[in-house]
């Protein structure tokens, strides 16, 4: 599998993928995995997975076979075996990441450069076609964007979107391990202590350039307000997305397109859509599959749209297949704008 096919054929329209497609897609990485990454190949020789049995019937059922063949990877298998998971002899560029740690320990995961670059279509398309981006920036009214946010992956991500508009970015790196259980139980302003030289940087940029864009956490917004009038669009995930917090920023900052993102390590970013007092998160099939789901007697099922149920992860691409229930409950949600595909709201971790 190469990403060059994928990105010519089922991934040239990102909001047009089918479920056919998805489905076809899916069984194409499992017959790869199961051949060339550790992990699975053990999973495939020491277990009676049987793959014309798993993918028969629609996407729903196919996803709920996976989980019920007993392939889930555990939490904390998949934190200290992430090597196992790297196809043999890939030809691709991998580049291994952390994950953020602001709610529980770090884990490691690895991306293809190219999934970096698909991931760009993904939210540039989504972006535009629901928030109108590519109308707000041209190269007359250049973007320039502040943002905060972990090493790595979110860097790369940030930076690629950026400049898919022409923009300019300053991009200020901060320290995440933890940093959700010090925001719940001491407040914002232990926070902006510890974060004190990301706090005198984003003043210092402030003051000297005409910033319109940011992204950044909830509680860092307060950096900006004294700018608010200038702030065009402010992209927004990580600790505190909600109703209550929306309805005080959008106060604050008036006539300001806020745009809710769910970051995740080995996804990167999920676009979100605000529903009343909802926000409603879409995943960019086929790479990433996600329903909510509950465990019954006879083994998992998807929940009915609207209810709540853990989150399920299908991650999977030519140099990564991790299928994974998280520690994360949401809801089901339906298809939405420009998306063809069910999606998961108002999801909630508890910290660890």
């Amino acid at each position: 599998m190469n990403y060059r096919e994928i990105l010519e054929t089922v991934y040239q329209k990102p909001l047009k993928v089918g479920r056919d497609d998805s489905v076809e897609y899916l069984r194409r990485v499992f017959e790869f995995h199961f051949c060339e990454t550790p992990y699975w190949r053990g999973i495939r020789s020491g277990t009676e997975v049987n793959l014309d049995e798993i993918f028969q019937g629609k996407l729903e059922t196919v996803f709920e076979n996976i989980f019920n063949s007993g392939l889930a990877v555990e939490e904390g298998y998949l934190r200290h075996n992430w090597v196992e998971f790297v196809p043999d002899r890939y030809p691709g560029r991998i580049r291994f990441y952390q994950s953020s740690g602001t709610t529980r320990e770090r884990a490691i995961g690895h991306w293809d450069r190219e999934y970096l670059f698909a991931v760009h279509r993904y939210l540039k398309a989504a972006l535009d076609e629901i928030y109108a981006l590519d109308k707000t920036y041209d190269e007359t009214h250049r973007m320039r964007a502040i943002a905060h946010g972990p090493y790595g992956w979110f860097q790369e991500e940030i930076s690629e979107l950026v400049w898919g508009y022409g923009g300019l970015l300053y991009f200020i790196g901060m320290e995440t391990d933890g940093l959700k259980k010090v925001y719940e139980t001491q407040g914002l302003e232990a926070v902006l202590r510890i974060l004190d030289p990301l706090v005198r940087y984003t003043n210092r940029i402030l003051e000297r350039d005409s910033i319109n864009t940011v992204r950044s956490a909830p509680p860092l917004m307060a950096l900006f307000e004294s700018h608010s009038e200038d702030i065009e669009t402010a992209i927004i995930s990580g600790v505190g997305v909600n109703h209550e917090f929306f309805e005080a920023l959008s106060a604050k900052f008036e006539g300001t397109k806020l745009i809710p993102l769910y970051g995740y390590y080995l996804i990167g970013d999920l676009m979100g859509i605000r529903r009343g007092k909802e926000f409603w998160y879409y995943p960019n099939y086929p790479f990433t599959i996600i329903f909510p789901m509950e465990k019954e007697d006879d083994g998992y099922r998807i929940v009915k749209r609207h209810e709540r149920g853990r989150v399920a992860m299908l991650i999977a691409r030519p140099e990564v297949l991790v299928v994974k229930i998280e520690d994360e409950t949401a809801l089901r949600t339906p298809p939405h704008g420009p998306f063809r595909w069910d999606g998961f709201g108002n999801p909630e971790r508890k910290v660890g």
